[in-house]
Protein backbone atom coordinates (compact mmCIF):
# COMPACT_ATOMS: atom_id res chain seq x y z
CA UNK A 1 0.00 0.00 0.00
CA UNK A 2 1.25 3.42 -0.93
CA UNK A 3 2.21 5.59 2.14
CA UNK A 4 -0.26 8.68 2.18
CA UNK A 5 2.38 11.56 2.74
CA UNK A 6 1.53 15.32 2.89
CA UNK A 7 2.79 16.34 -0.49
CA UNK A 8 4.24 19.69 0.95
CA UNK A 9 5.75 18.05 3.65
CA UNK A 10 9.47 17.95 3.52
CA UNK A 11 9.43 13.81 4.10
CA UNK A 12 7.74 14.47 0.17
CA UNK A 13 9.99 16.85 -1.14
CA UNK A 14 13.15 15.95 0.01
CA UNK A 15 14.03 12.46 -0.90
CA UNK A 16 17.02 12.47 -2.92
CA UNK A 17 20.73 11.81 -1.06
CA UNK A 18 23.42 13.23 -3.71
CA UNK A 19 27.45 11.55 -3.44
CA UNK A 20 30.66 12.89 -4.96
CA UNK A 21 31.99 10.98 -8.01
CA UNK A 22 32.86 7.28 -7.03
CA UNK A 23 31.87 7.63 -3.30
CA UNK A 24 28.60 6.18 -1.53
CA UNK A 25 29.52 7.85 1.88
CA UNK A 26 27.02 10.34 3.03
CA UNK A 27 27.71 13.90 2.86
CA UNK A 28 27.30 15.83 5.93
CA UNK A 29 24.67 18.42 4.33
CA UNK A 30 22.11 14.93 3.81
CA UNK A 31 22.45 13.51 7.78
CA UNK A 32 19.49 16.04 8.67
CA UNK A 33 17.73 14.54 5.42
CA UNK A 34 18.18 10.85 6.54
CA UNK A 35 17.40 11.47 10.31
CA UNK A 36 13.85 13.18 9.06
CA UNK A 37 13.37 10.53 6.96
CA UNK A 38 14.50 7.75 9.76
CA UNK A 39 12.88 9.05 12.53
CA UNK A 40 9.68 9.12 10.21
CA UNK A 41 10.08 5.86 9.40
CA UNK A 42 10.74 4.72 13.33
CA UNK A 43 7.64 6.39 14.17
CA UNK A 44 5.51 4.64 11.00
CA UNK A 45 6.70 0.85 11.34
CA UNK A 46 3.99 0.18 9.28
CA UNK A 47 5.46 2.36 6.21
CA UNK A 48 7.86 0.49 3.69
CA UNK A 49 10.34 2.46 1.44
CA UNK A 50 12.79 1.27 -1.53
CA UNK A 51 16.16 3.12 -1.27
CA UNK A 52 17.23 3.49 -5.15
CA UNK A 53 20.54 4.18 -6.14
CA UNK A 54 21.83 5.40 -8.85
CA UNK A 55 25.05 6.46 -10.80
CA UNK A 56 26.07 8.75 -13.55
CA UNK A 57 26.44 7.30 -17.08
CA UNK A 58 30.71 7.14 -16.70
CA UNK A 59 31.75 3.64 -15.66
CA UNK A 60 30.62 0.27 -17.09
CA UNK A 61 27.44 -0.85 -16.28
CA UNK A 62 28.37 -3.80 -13.86
CA UNK A 63 30.13 -0.83 -11.80
CA UNK A 64 27.33 1.61 -12.11
CA UNK A 65 25.07 -1.18 -10.80
CA UNK A 66 27.39 -2.21 -7.85
CA UNK A 67 28.09 1.83 -6.93
CA UNK A 68 24.50 2.10 -7.14
CA UNK A 69 24.10 -0.66 -4.52
CA UNK A 70 26.00 0.68 -2.72
CA UNK A 71 24.87 4.23 -2.14
CA UNK A 72 21.64 2.51 -1.49
CA UNK A 73 22.82 0.73 1.32
CA UNK A 74 24.96 2.98 2.76
CA UNK A 75 21.38 5.39 3.29
CA UNK A 76 19.66 2.36 4.84
CA UNK A 77 22.01 2.16 7.47
CA UNK A 78 21.91 5.28 8.00
CA UNK A 79 18.01 5.24 8.62
CA UNK A 80 18.68 2.13 10.55
CA UNK A 81 20.97 4.57 13.01
CA UNK A 82 17.47 6.46 13.55
CA UNK A 83 15.44 3.86 14.15
CA UNK A 84 14.08 2.93 10.84
CA UNK A 85 13.27 -1.12 10.95
CA UNK A 86 15.15 -3.32 8.44
CA UNK A 87 11.71 -5.20 7.37
CA UNK A 88 10.47 -1.44 6.14
CA UNK A 89 13.56 -0.84 3.59
CA UNK A 90 14.86 -2.39 0.61
CA UNK A 91 17.82 -1.27 -1.05
CA UNK A 92 18.06 -1.66 -5.17
CA UNK A 93 20.22 -0.40 -7.74
CA UNK A 94 19.48 1.19 -11.14
CA UNK A 95 22.86 1.79 -12.18
CA UNK A 96 23.15 4.29 -14.83
CA UNK A 97 19.61 3.76 -16.36
CA UNK A 98 17.09 5.76 -14.40
CA UNK A 99 19.05 9.24 -14.79
CA UNK A 100 17.01 13.00 -13.96
CA UNK A 101 19.37 14.95 -15.59
CA UNK A 102 21.11 14.80 -19.68
CA UNK A 103 24.25 16.26 -20.47
CA UNK A 104 28.09 15.04 -20.21
CA UNK A 105 28.81 17.99 -17.70
CA UNK A 106 29.31 17.76 -14.20
CA UNK A 107 25.69 19.93 -13.35
CA UNK A 108 24.34 17.07 -15.03
CA UNK A 109 25.87 13.78 -13.62
CA UNK A 110 25.74 15.13 -9.95
CA UNK A 111 22.30 15.39 -9.96
CA UNK A 112 22.50 11.64 -11.23
CA UNK A 113 24.83 10.18 -8.33
CA UNK A 114 22.03 9.68 -5.99
CA UNK A 115 20.02 7.67 -3.66
CA UNK A 116 16.31 8.45 -3.80
CA UNK A 117 14.03 7.36 -0.89
CA UNK A 118 10.96 5.69 -2.48
CA UNK A 119 7.60 5.36 -0.23
CA UNK A 120 5.57 2.24 -1.18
Amino acid sequence: MAAHLDPASRISVERSVYFDFDKFDIKPEFNGLVELHGRYLASNPSLAIKVEGNADERGSKEYNLALGQKRAESVVRALKSFGAGDKQMEAISWGEEKPVATGGNEAAWGKNRRADVVYK
